[in-house]
């Protein structure tokens, strides 16, 4: 493809900031338009597994991310009334050379300025949510809800679960609300009262669960989130308040070490839980998705932002090398070779099996999206899940 071409990504997240940012480097000129009037420090932590740190490598941020992160021991998952040992995952010297790179925990917010640092100065145009786009003789216009305009050979929609790069592709369609919410929170360690804690653990529940885990090597912040039923969402917002006593009884009964932790959040939040129903379109004439755009997942593999950021590697790389400036080529061929992945991470995250007992994650960790060869559209498998 030719280096000269204008790209737009549309969303600042995880996936739209490590496409921009690879992008870049094969020498393409992008601009990152995000919605938000700035980046914060909202959110909370994220699992980064060798999988992500592999392509943060060809970002130049791995070793950044690894002095920053915090490196547990072991991912765990526990019983939930018992506290007994479903499942542990080391994470010792000898597994991280085998799966290629270290697994760690990370705040959002630090993540994200790490990120930003790769792209070049400017790249990322906040105060820009998309209203509208068209294209005519191959250009892409779009217009902001700001009133500001632009155009753009190439569109990438990396807009999340709400994507409006996707009304524009497939229509208007809504959501599809899983029937769970996740509980949020973000408390000083210290409200633990001395209480020992591993670095990472699941508590498996009966059609629940919650994961605890520190985001810092200072151990002085403790994240938690789950997922609960929950019949129905009817809010427009993306999260609300939560009652702290209808918080900590839903985990009435749970191991008390469990307990004492829940008991400890001065704070939560609770959030929606959605996904959609998989496709197999992903892009049309000069627009593309990537991520929750096209393929939304369940957060119970803590695999979401990984598919994003790998969907971006794939992407960037079938651009740069792929479709001799004809972007169809390209984005058939990434899509046929990012489909099956991402529907098989689907198919286990709706399941939320993932770590509950015995788990061989080689084929989760051990993939290059940098590296790995890419198929022909004929030659690669392609099923929805």
């Amino acid at each position: 493809m030719r280096r000269d071409i204008r790209i737009a990504v549309i969303g600042a997240g995880l996936g739209g900031m490590t496409t921009a940012g690879l992008l870049q480097r094969a020498g393409f000129k992008v601009q990152v338009f995000e919605q938000a009037a700035a980046f914060s420090r909202i959110g909370a932590g994220i699992h980064l597994s060798p999988n992500v740190m592999k392509v943060m490598r060809r970002l130049g941020i791995e070793t950044t991310l690894t002095d920053i992160g915090l490196h547990p021991d072991a991912f765990v998952s526990r019983k939930w009334d018992t506290g007994e040992v479903l499942f542990e995952l080391p994470f010792h010297p000898q597994n991280e050379a085998h799966f290629g790179a270290a697994y760690i925990n990370v705040h959002r917010g630090d993540l994200h300025q790490v990120l930003e640092s790769a792209l070049d100065h400017g790249t990322v145009a906040f105060g820009h949510k998309l209203r509208a786009m068209e294209e005519r003789h191959g250009i892409v216009h779009l217009a902001f809800e700001n009133g500001a305009k632009a155009e753009a050979d190439l569109v990438i929609g990396a807009d999340g679960v709400n994507s409006r790069v996707r009304e524009y592709l497939l229509g208007t369609e809504k959501p599809r609300y899983s029937g769970h919410v996740a509980h949020r929170a973000v408390f000083p360690a210290a409200l633990l009262n001395g209480l020992p804690i591993r670095a990472c653990t699941k508590w498996w529940g009966e059609g629940s669960h919650i994961l605890v885990y520190y985001m810092t090597q200072a151990r002085e912040e403790v994240y938690v989130v789950s997922s609960v039923p929950h019949r129905e969402w009817t809010s427009p917002q993306s999260f609300l308040p939560c009652d702290r006593d209808a918080f900590i009884a839903a985990f009435d009964g749970y191991h008390p070490e469990l307990q004492q932790v829940v008991a400890a959040a001065p704070e939560v939040t609770m959030w929606p839980v959605f996904d959609r129903e998989p496709v197999d379109c992903w892009s049309r004439g000069n627009v593309v998705l990537l991520g929750d755009a096209c393929h939304p997942l369940r957060p119970y593999m803590a695999s979401g932002a990984a598919m994003a950021i790998e969907d971006g590697a794939v992407l960037a790389r079938c651009l740069a090398d792929i479709g001799h400036d004809d972007p169809a080529t390209a984005f058939s061929w990434y899509a046929a070779n990012r489909m099956p992945r991402t529907n098989k991470v689907q198919r286990i995250s709706v399941a939320n099996t993932w770590f509950r007992g015995p788990t061989d994650p080689d084929w989760l960790f051990c993939y290059d999206a940098c590296a790995v060869p890419l198929l022909a559209p004929q030659e690669a498998p392609r099923e929805l899940a």
